[in-house]
């Protein structure tokens, strides 16, 4: 019995030390934005506000607001950009914002947010308009 007691003890150790790290390693791989405007990810209008972005894994990242109690998970795709400062990237039509990139070569982050329907819906808006969107560059903290 003692030594079932002991084996479990050990295992239940393991366990707690990889949840640690894997959080440590979380917080490595994350970014501090204040963003000025609403913006859109998927298919979720999100408020202005400061934000913590942190990858989850290579292809997911959370995007939270805890003054605003608001959190989000996105897929994301890897982005052959690279910015040394570390920066958003929105697509902008209209007075629509729209996340596009997450460009932070220190968070070890340089990824791409996949274009929603309401995001095609708004470039073919644009389009129909004879006007073009344009991309607005934000700058992220560590």
């Amino acid at each position: 019995m003692k030594r079932i007691m002991s084996i479990t003890s050990i295992a239940l150790f393991a366990l707690v030390s990889f949840v640690t790290v894997g959080s440590i390693s979380a917080q490595d791989r994350a970014v501090k934005a204040n963003v000025p405007f609403d913006f859109t990810v998927g298919d979720k209008l999100l408020p202005a506000g400061t934000y913590l972005i942190s990858a989850e894994n290579d292809n997911v990242i959370k995007i939270e607001n805890r003054d605003k109690h608001v959190t989000m998970l996105s897929t994301t795709t890897s982005d052959g950009k690279e910015s040394k400062t570390g920066e958003l990237v929105f697509n902008k039509y209209g007075d629509q914002y729209f996340l596009h990139d997450i460009l932070c070569s220190q968070a070890a982050m340089n990824m791409a947010v996949p274009v929603s329907k309401q995001e095609k819906r708004a470039r073919a808006q644009e389009a129909s308009l004879n006007s073009t969107g344009q991309q607005v560059y934000l700058a992220l903290n560590r």
